[in-house]
């Protein structure tokens, strides 16, 4: 048989959140481009006999090469595009509007939000990691918690009183922090047998989770990207909520000498993502027939044991790991295939919304966002309407609900536009409509103009925060978005933040390129201020959520 290429189409992680409906402003744009793109896919491989496109979670990346044995052993085009298991939720609730094949999110979670009882069907579970508290083996030695049951509570207990510096994801932009979040709700709720409205009510539930997730040391949106961040700040943080599967990787990327994470699985508080792979019934046999060869092929004994050999789990959780690599599966981190897991009951839909909500709004650690905007003369027209409507999508509360990026009670946002030179420098506390409204209008009444220094704007929004940031009060980022090379250097921004008494690694720098930006000056700046880039050039709005959903 001719052998045919696999063809991979990556979206990037979106920062989209769920609502009720999962609709809204900004999103249409986003969806009616994901569309084209996917329609423009399956036309360039027509030829081939069955096409078969499935959304699936960015953590699935890493069976490239399953997907690419199967397609050529079968004569099959598989279109992948990856997404966030949130996004993939709003796919699903656009019913029979969706234009995938089948449907692949990290959780079972998202099916449910998503509405799909009617429209998914041959779903089954292709691996799984639990969500575990992973610590230094050192400070779990110290905390005496090796080989020992370990409570929410006993987590609370030793964050508080400044034992662990830890990172973890947002709940309301990736499913390992909206897992872990549930696990913690459901433990501080006296472990239920499911979490309900009522226990969201309760005034003592929302102290305890507040205290948990303040002390969360540093925010990301995505599992993978902060498993990299903590190897390359090992000496800053002495832990991560994060996948199982994740902590192998973490440890088998570590050093000989490194001390290596031990996984921590929370007593009464811990979720499974069970990775479910689903087909969207469109009345079309050989599709689904298609999509029945994969799943199967995915579920053999030969690309199971494969899963394993990455730190996937098979079978039942802990119950099916007969002849699991134990250089894989280490006990020495903590990794017990042997225990008897019992995970948290995922809520309603309904319960699972109003957390999120409460989360972002009420519960999480507040955040402290400098956002330096670009207003050179080449952002005139296209750039200066896309910056303009990326501002509106995170300061007008209305759309910003719309994918759970609302501002809550003790947020402080500025802003500081820029040209050749800072242009001016706003602020705005809290989520008062107004206050935020007032800050929308007073970057949409500026014109671009002039030429482009990013460094110069950049050290004078670190000037501006470093207050606060220093407080530890906060989630903090810097946020630079520019189109073209800047003058100056990040020499100059280090001087400048030297000048300042900050550290390089205090104040995370993400940055959004645009336009004619220069790649290397904008990715030297993020790496090194231990952010994050993002290539807005495509999608500046999605980019900037993107960016935001960091702190």
């Amino acid at each position: 048989m001719k052998k045919l290429p696999i063809h991979f189409f990556t979206v990037c992680f979106l920062t989209i959140a769920i609502t009720f409906g999962f609709t809204g402003c900004g999103d249409q744009d986003q969806s009616q481009q994901n569309g084209q793109d996917l329609q423009n896919k399956k036309a360039a491989h027509a030829k081939h006999q069955v096409s078969l496109s499935i959304v699936s979670g960015s953590e699935n990346k890493a069976l490239a090469p399953v997907f690419e044995q199967f397609a050529s052993e079968n004569g099959i085009d598989l279109i992948i595009t990856y997404m966030g298991s949130v996004d993939i939720a709003r796919e699903i609730a656009k019913g029979n509007r969706i234009q995938y094949d089948a449907v692949w999110p990290a959780s079972s979670l998202w099916f449910s939000i998503g509405g799909s009882s009617s429209l998914v069907k041959h779903t089954k579970s292709i691996m799984r990691s639990p969500v575990v508290f992973a610590v230094k083996k050192s400070v779990a030695d110290k905390l005496e918690w090796c080989g020992k049951d370990v409570k929410v509570t006993d987590i609370l207990k030793a964050l508080e009183e400044k034992k662990i510096r830890f990172a973890m994801t947002s709940a309301t932009q990736s499913n390992s922090g909206a897992s872990a979040f549930l696990g913690f709700l459901s433990a501080f709720a006296g472990s239920p047998e499911v979490l309900t409205h009522d226990h969201l009510d309760s005034p003592e539930l929302a102290d305890q989770i507040k205290r948990f997730l303040r002390t969360v040391d540093r925010s990301s949106g995505s599992s993978g990207w902060l498993k990299e961040m903590l190897l390359e700040n090992y000496l800053y943080f002495d832990g991560m909520v994060n996948y199982e599967s994740m902590v192998i990787e973490f440890n088998q990327e570590l050093g000989p000498n490194q001390d290596p994470l031990y996984a921590i699985y929370p007593v009464g508080g811990i979720t499974i993502a069970d990775s479910p792979l689903g087909y969207i019934d469109k009345g079309e046999p050989e599709k689904e027939e298609a999509f029945l060869n994969l799943q199967s092929w995915l579920l053999s004994d030969k690309v199971q044991k494969s899963l394993r050999q990455q730190g996937r789990r098979t079978g039942l959780i802990g119950l099916d790991m007969n002849n699991t690599n134990t250089a894989v599966f280490n006990p020495e981190w903590g990794i017990d295939i042997k225990k008897l897991i019992v995970p948290v009951t995922i809520p309603s839909a309904t319960v699972v919304s109003e957390a999120l909500n409460l989360y972002q709004t009420a519960f999480r650690k507040p955040s402290l966002t400098a956002y330096v905007l670009d207003y050179s003369g080449s952002m005139q027209g296209t750039g200066e309407a896309q910056l303009k409507k990326a501002m509106r999508t995170l300061l007008d509360q209305n759309i910003a609900k719309e994918f759970l990026l609302q501002s809550s009670p003790e947020d402080i946002t500025y802003v500081v536009p820029f040209n050749s030179k800072p242009i001016a420098a706003w602020k705005a506390v809290g989520n008062d409509e107004k206050t935020l409204t007032e800050l929308l209008t007073q970057v949409e009444s500026l014109n671009p103009a002039g030429g482009t220094n990013m460094y110069k704007a950049a050290a004078n929004a670190v000037k501006l925060i470093k207050e606060d940031a220093e407080s530890g009060k906060y989630h903090t980022s810097v946020i630079v978005m520019s189109d073209g090379a800047s003058k100056g250097s990040f020499s100059d921004f280090e001087q400048s933040l030297s000048q300042l008494g900050v550290n390089i690694r205090d104040i995370p720098v993400f940055t959004i390129l645009f336009g004619e930006a220069e790649v290397a000056q904008m990715e030297s700046l993020a790496k090194t201020m231990s952010g994050r880039m993002f290539d807005g050039r495509k999608d500046v709005v999605l980019a900037f959520r993107e960016a935001k959903g960091y702190n």
